[in-house]
């Protein structure tokens, strides 16, 4: 990772590549095969008849090669059969016409195939440019320092083609400190990007507006409904009888008051973040946490402030879910407390990298589970005059 904010496919392992050998030419695999076939023609019996694998070089080209390519290696697969052929005493035989037929067929389907699947590519980076804008759109990139704070974020779609997804993050410098969202919203799909795109509006508006931080949560709650509603969610009941609803976000807003060395926690319904302090580390669980976004008409559980000491020195790390649910090929959850304390003694950005790459080694690459990461640290005083990466 190389800046404050990324997003990255999940099947990125988050190492850097080996220069020192570079991979083989696309276009050295079928001209190996070429190779091979025409050797093992030679060399073998005449009554061996080898030459009818050379269909498959044309078919490979066209999986690797662009058009132009793939009737260049098809023009020289067919004059290589030929000149064995006429080398081996089979030329003019039917036999050999019906191969030389049979390369003529498979290099015209490859130039098909060929055209379809570039036509394909050329589709699917368009899609991915209309992602990635769709995704800065969304969500902004974290600015390095607002105020005495600095900030690293990762976050990492479980779906590698649609480079967005459920979860969300934003952090502000508003008149009542640096305000700071992290959340995740039930679903996946188009549904779940919509729910995010209004919640991160709604907090852009209301994190400038209110004073109270719990307003704010229950505003964003009020959003939360109203969005449920317009798409057609309704409460129902399970066979427990607990009420629940089909569409809900958990969340966590936290405050950093000017001039005071705390940090003001809200919980809706949103794993529990870890409270970084010397060597400790350590989770925040709320006395009284409050109910996921979308769901406060339902539960008894109406949102409140909490307050912790976060001085120089201190940092807080926030994630969604998929930091802590992701599993292993062995069914193993991923131990995000043990990395966050294995590299709390890292710069934050160093920290950040190593627990982005510890949770793809976990998964092998494969994330079930969209996954954000919010870690933030409060500077000594004399570094805090930034704001927003400017003086």
């Amino acid at each position: 990772m190389t800046s404050p904010h990324t997003t990255t496919r999940p099947r990125d392992t988050g190492t850097e590549r080996d220069h020192r050998h570079p991979p083989l030419l696309p276009g050295t695999a079928p001209v190996l095969l070429m190779l091979v076939v025409a050797v093992t023609d030679l060399l073998t019996p005449d009554w061996l008849h080898v030459l009818p694998v050379m269909a498959g070089v044309p078919v490979l080209a066209a999986a690797l090669l662009s058009c132009r390519a793939t009737a260049t290696v098809g023009a020289a697969t067919l004059a290589v059969t030929a000149l064995l052929q006429a080398d081996s005493g089979r030329w003019g035989r039917p036999d050999g016409e019906v191969t030389l037929a049979t390369l003529v067929v498979a290099g015209l389907a490859s130039l098909a195939a060929c055209s379809l699947r570039q036509r394909r590519e050329t589709q699917l980076r368009r899609v991915r440019s209309v992602a990635e804008t769709a995704q800065r759109a969304l969500m902004h990139p974290l600015p390095p320092r607002i105020g005495p704070l600095e900030l690293r974020g990762v976050y990492l779609p479980a779906e590698s083609e649609a480079r967005i997804g459920g979860d969300f993050y934003e952090a502000l410098r508003t008149p009542f400190g640096p305000r700071v969202l992290i959340g995740d919203v039930r679903g996946k799909g188009l549904t779940a990007v919509d729910a995010s795109a209004t919640l991160l509006g709604a907090f852009r508006e209301l994190a400038y507006r209110e004073a109270d931080l719990t307003e704010v949560s229950e505003q964003l709650d009020e959003r939360a409904r109203r969005q449920i509603a317009a798409l057609g969610g309704t409460p129902h009941q399970d066979r427990a009888g607990a009420l629940f609803a089909e569409r809900f976000a958990t969340a966590l807003l936290v405050e950093f008051p000017p001039g005071e060395p705390v940090a003001r926690i809200v919980h809706c319904g949103h794993p529990e973040p870890y409270v970084l302090r010397g060597e400790a580390v350590r989770p925040h669980e709320p006395d009284q946490p409050g109910a996921p976004l979308g769901l406060g008409d339902l539960l008894d559980a109406r949102p409140v402030a909490e307050t912790v000491p976060f001085a120089p020195g201190d940092r807080l790390v926030l994630y969604t879910d998929g930091f802590i649910e992701a599993r292993d090929r062995g069914g193993r959850f991923h131990d995000l407390a043990a990395h966050v304390r294995a590299h709390a003694d890292r710069p934050l950005q160093a920290m950040v990298t190593a627990l982005r790459r510890d949770l793809l080694h976990h998964v092998q690459g494969d994330l079930d589970d969209d996954a954000a990461l919010v870690a933030i640290e409060r500077l000594p005083d004399e570094e805090g005059g930034l704001v927003d990466g400017r003086p």
